[in-house]
C-alpha cells in the first residue's frame, strides 16, 4: 500500500464539522450513536408531541378533511391557507425525497423507512407548533403586507431582548436559501435537463435562473399561485407513476413492508453489507434522511405559513402539520417502496466511479471481514489487477456512496481491470503506465437519485422510469428554489429593509445559474453547517413559546370542537348566516 499522508484542507475541515453535526463522525471516525441534530431535532418533537397529548395525530383526519377547504380564505392574509401550504410544500417536496430515501436505504436497509415515519409523525409536532406561532405572533409591515416567521416570534412572542437570536436565525437562512435552497437545486436540474436533452450545463443553467426570476419578482403571490397549481401536479404525477411501478409488481408488497419493519428491529445488512449490521445504522439513517427532508424544527416552513389569509393560528398550524406528513409518509413512502419492490437497493450493478463527485470515500475494514467506518480520503491506495493492495486488517478500501468496492476496472465492460494509483484529492486515477483517468467503473450499490432512477427504470416499462425521475427531479429541484427564495427574501427585508429585497433577488438567480455549473462537493457541507445555524435558534424559541402553542391548542378546542367534523362545520355556518346561532367567534 501507497500512503503518502497530506495535510487536511479547508474542505477536510467544513465537512468535518458538518459530518459531525448532522452524522456523529469526526474524520469519518463515529464519535456519537447519534448525531447532535437529529438528537435536538427529535428531542423538541418529542417534547411537542407530549405537551400537545398527542393531538398532530389523533386529529389527522380532521386535518385531512379540512385540506382543501384551505382554498378559501378565512381571514387577513396574502394568500389562501391551501397556496401558503403549498408554498412551503414547495420548499420540502424536494430532491430529498428521491435522494433521501434512497440514501437511508443504502445506509440503513429497508428498515430505515420506518424510522423515517417515526421521524415524521413526531414532527408534524413541531411543524403544528410552527404553523401556530406563525399565525400568531405575524406582523403588518409599514406598506400593508403581512410577514412573519421565526424572526417574528423570536421579536414578538419572547421581546426585544432576544433580537440577537432572530439575526443568527435570519443570518444562517439568508446563506440556506442562497446555497442549499438554490444553488445545489440549479445544479441538479441543470444536470436533468443535459441528460434528458443534451443541453450543456450553463446554458440549462440560464434558462431555468430566468424560470425562476420571472417567478419570485412577483414576490409571494406570484410563488403562491405558481406553488397552488404546480405542487399538486408534480406530486400527483409522480405519485401515480410510483403507484404504477409498484402495482405492476404488486404481489411483493407484503414482502417489501416485512422488510421495513423486521430491518426496523432486528440486526440487518444494509446495501453491500455495508454498515447496517445493526438496528442503530437504520435508526440514525432514518431519522436524520427524515428531518432533512420534511423541514420540521428548521424555521423555514412558517415563513410561508405566514401569509395565509387566516386568523386563527391553530387552523394553518393544522395546514403545516399536513406538510410533514404529505412529504414523508406520503411521498418518501412511494420513493421507499418502489426501490424496495423492485429489489435494486441491495443489487450490485457495474457503476461509473466518478473521482470528483464527492461520493468517492475510503471505509476501513476491521479484523472481523466487516467495515466499521468512513473517511473522507487522506492517502492515495494502490491498486493491483482490480483490487486494493490490503496487507493487514484495518487497511481502508475505495468505496462508492459509502459501499465497499473490491474491483475497479477502466471500461463498463469491465474487462480491463485497474492498475495503478488513485488520488481522490486530486480526482486523477493513474495507471501503471502513466494514463490518467477522473472516472472508472466497478461493481457498486447505487445510492441517492441514481438508485431512485434504477427503482422506476425496473418497474415501470420501457424508458418510463427513468424519465420520471428526471422530470421530477427537475420540478422538485425548481419549487424548492421558488420556495427559498421567499424564505430568503423574508430575512433580507428583516435584516436590511425593503431596499434589500430587489437586489437579493438578483443575487439570488445569479447564484442559482453559478450553482449549475460549477462542483458543489464545498458547497453541500457549508449549506449543512449554515442549515444547522438556522435550526438552533428556532428550536429554542419554540421551547421558549411552548406554553403558548398548548395555550392556543387548548383554547381552540373549547371554542371550536365542532371544526373537528366538517359537516357540522358547514351546518354551522349557514345557521349563522340565517341568523338561528351566534357566532362561535
Amino acid at each position: 500500500m501507497s500512503a503518502a499522508q497530506q495535510p487536511a484542507t479547508f474542505l477536510d475541515q467544513v465537512t468535518n464539522v458538518s459530518d459531525f453535526i448532522w452524522g456523529g463522525t469526526w474524520n469519518g471516525e463515529a464519535v456519537l450513536a447519534f448525531p447532535p441534530m437529529v438528537i435536538v431535532l427529535l428531542g423538541t418533537g418529542l417534547w411537542f408531541m407530549i405537551g400537545l397529548k398527542g393531538m398532530p395525530i389523533l386529529k389527522l383526519g380532521a386535518a385531512f378533511r379540512g385540506l382543501f377547504a384551505g382554498r378559501k380564505s378565512s381571514g387577513a392574509g396574502e394568500i389562501s391557507p391551501f397556496a401558503a401550504l403549498s408554498t412551503a410544500l414547495s420548499g420540502q417536496v424536494g430532491t430529498g425525497n428521491l435522494a433521501g430515501v434512497a440514501t437511508a436505504l443504502t445506509l440503513g436497509g429497508p428498515g430505515a423507512i420506518f424510522w423515517m415515519w417515526i421521524t415524521a409523525l413526531i414532527g408534524m409536532a413541531l411543524a403544528f407548533g410552527e404553523g401556530s406561532l406563525a399565525i400568531r405572533y405575524r406582523e403588518k409591515t409599514s406598506d400593508g403586507v403581512y410577514r412573519g416567521g421565526p424572526m417574528s416570534y423570536i421579536m414578538i412572542g419572547l421581546g426585544p431582548k432576544w433580537t440577537w437570536l432572530a439575526v443568527l436565525f435570519c443570518l444562517g437562512t439568508l446563506f440556506s436559501a442562497l446555497v442549499t435552497g438554490n444553488s445545489i437545486q440549479g445544479n441538479a436540474v441543470a444536470d436533468g435537463l443535459e441528460e434528458m436533452f443534451g443541453i450543456e450545463d450553463w446554458i440549462g443553467g440560464l434558462i431555468v435562473a430566468v424560470a425562476v426570476f420571472v417567478v419570485i419578482i412577483g414576490g409571494i403571490k406570484s410563488i403562491g399561485k405558481v406553488a397552488e397549481r404546480v405542487v399538486p401536479f408534480m406530486a400527483a404525477l409522480y405519485l401515480l407513476m410510483a403507484a404504477i411501478a409498484i402495482l405492476l409488481d404488486i404481489q411483493d408488497i407484503p414482502e417489501a413492508f416485512r422488510r421495513i419493519f423486521d430491518g426496523a428491529f432486528n440486526p440487518q445488512s444494509a446495501a453491500g453489507g455495508f454498515l447496517g449490521a445493526a438496528m442503530i445504522m437504520a435508526i440514525r439513517a432514518g431519522v436524520a434522511r427524515g428531518l432533512f427532508s420534511n423541514e420540521a424544527g428548521q424555521g423555514s416552513t412558517p415563513i410561508a405559513h405566514a401569509v395565509a389569509q387566516t386568523d386563527d393560528p391553530i387552523v394553518q398550524g393544522r395546514m403545516a402539520m399536513m406538510g410533514t406528513f404529505i412529504d414523508t409518509i406520503v411521498i418518501c413512502t412511494m420513493t421507499a417502496l418502489v426501490i424496495i419492490n423492485t429489489g435494486v437497493w441491495n443489487d450490485t450493478i457495474t457503476t461509473q466511479i466518478s473521482l470528483t463527485g464527492g461520493d468517492l470515500s475510503y471505509v476501513t475494514q476491521n479484523d472481523r471481514g466487516g467495515f466499521s467506518s468512513v473517511a473522507t480520503p487522506t492517502e492515495t491506495l494502490e491498486f493491483e489487477a482490480g483490487q486494493p493492495t490490503v496487507t493487514e486488517p484495518g487497511a481502508p478500501l475505495i468505496a462508492w456512496h459509502e459501499v465497499a468496492l473490491r474491483e475497479l476496472y477502466l471500461d463498463r465492460a469491465q474487462t480491463e481491470p485497474f492498475t495503478g494509483l488513485i488520488d481522490p484529492r486530486r480526482g486523477i486515477a493513474t495507471t501503471s503506465t502513466g494514463e490518467q483517468y477522473n472516472a472508472l467503473y466497478g461493481p457498486a450499490v447505487e445510492s441517492g437519485a441514481p438508485l431512485t432512477a434504477l427503482g422506476f427504470q425496473h418497474g415501470l416499462p420501457g424508458t418510463w422510469g427513468h424519465l420520471i425521475v428526471l422530470i421530477s427531479v427537475a420540478l422538485f429541484a425548481v419549487s424548492t428554489a421558488i420556495a427559498w427564495s421567499y424564505y430568503g427574501d423574508r430575512c433580507a427585508y428583516y435584516l436590511f429593509g425593503k431596499s434589500a429585497i430587489m437586489p437579493y433577488k438578483f443575487v439570488y438567480v445569479i447564484m442559482h445559474f453559478i450553482g449549475a455549473v460549477i462542483p458543489l462537493a464545498a458547497v453541500w457541507a457549508l449549506g449543512d453547517i449554515f442549515l444547522g445555524v438556522v435550526i438552533l435558534p428556532n428550536l429554542l424559541a419554540l421551547l421558549l413559546l411552548s406554553p403558548k402553542v398548548k395555550e392556543l391548542k387548548k383554547s381552540y378546542f373549547q371554542r371550536k370542537p365542532w371544526l373537528d367534523n366538517l359537516e357540522a362545520h358547514r351546518r354551522a355556518v349557514e345557521e349563522v348566516k340565517a341568523g338561528k346561532r351566534k357566532s362561535a367567534h
